[in-house]
């Protein structure tokens, strides 16, 4: 049966999009009243337009378009991200999220050792998966920040166990309540936003970071980007993650 006015739609996933749209008015009027989440958004917005005046960049340097499609890959990835949360489904959210924390973690390597590029962008199936697998790209970020706690690794795998994988966890991100039970269809709760828009806002200051690390110094049309990412990432940091000082 087709909805209304429609000749394409039918009308179950017709009527399941207007819950999807009255959720989204929803969550808007919980960002509305919580600045923190607010400022995690702002800070997906600065990262989201660095990616976007980057992919702007001419150049015919082949590494650097590697760098560039990554960084668009992860803005595409936020906007869908984004529009699944709002709209009510969080777990779907949250494994997009885990897509964003790999391409982020690839990105950093390159950044720092750019020569890699070229051996990512030229490897087969067997030797990408060598050298450049999810895990061998965490291990090697660790190994040269001289990380030993992993916990690179603690966050891909709680990724994966929430949103990525059909486990038994999985199922607490389809539960209204916390003690509650599991619901099918999208459903809106101010904990469950929170939480996906937090790891969302913490991975857009990652994304930020890597993707100005490949934007020119001296290309002047990324500046006002550039600037305004910074700002936000110094208020960021400064509301959760406070110094001492400020704290008291």
């Amino acid at each position: 049966m087709m909805a209304t006015g429609s000749t394409s739609i039918p009308a179950n996933l017709y009527s399941l999009h207007g819950a999807e749209e009255q959720l989204r008015e929803k969550a808007i009027g919980i960002i509305a009243n919580d600045y923190r989440l607010q400022l995690h958004l702002e800070i997906v917005e600065a990262a989201m337009n660095l990616a976007d005046i980057f992919r702007q960049f001419e150049t015919i340097n082949e590494d650097l378009k590697v760098a560039q499609v990554l960084s668009m890959r992860m803005f595409n990835a936020f906007g869908a991200s984004l529009k699944l949360v709002l709209s009510g489904y969080h777990q779907n959210s949250a494994l997009i999220l885990r897509d964003i924390l790999e391409t982020v973690f690839l990105l950093n390597l390159f950044a720092r050792d750019r020569t890699l590029i070229a051996r990512w962008r030229q490897a087969d199936k067997k030797a990408r998966m060598k050298d450049f697998s999810p895990v061998k790209v965490r291990e090697a970020l660790d190994a040269r920040d001289g990380f030993t706690a992993k916990r690179r690794a603690e966050i891909y795998e709680l990724f994966s166990e929430l949103a990525g994988h059909p486990t038994m966890k999985s199922a607490w991100m389809m539960r209204p309540e916390k003690d509650g039970d599991a619901v099918i269809g999208p459903f809106m709760a101010a904990t469950t936003l929170e939480a996906v828009v937090s790891e969302m806002g913490r991975l857009a200051v990652q994304v930020g970071e890597q993707v100005n690390a490949f934007l020119p110094a001296d290309w002047m049309r990324g500046l006002p980007s550039r600037v305004s990412f910074a700002q936000l990432k110094r208020q960021w940091i400064g509301t959760f993650y406070p110094s001492p000082e400020e704290r008291s």
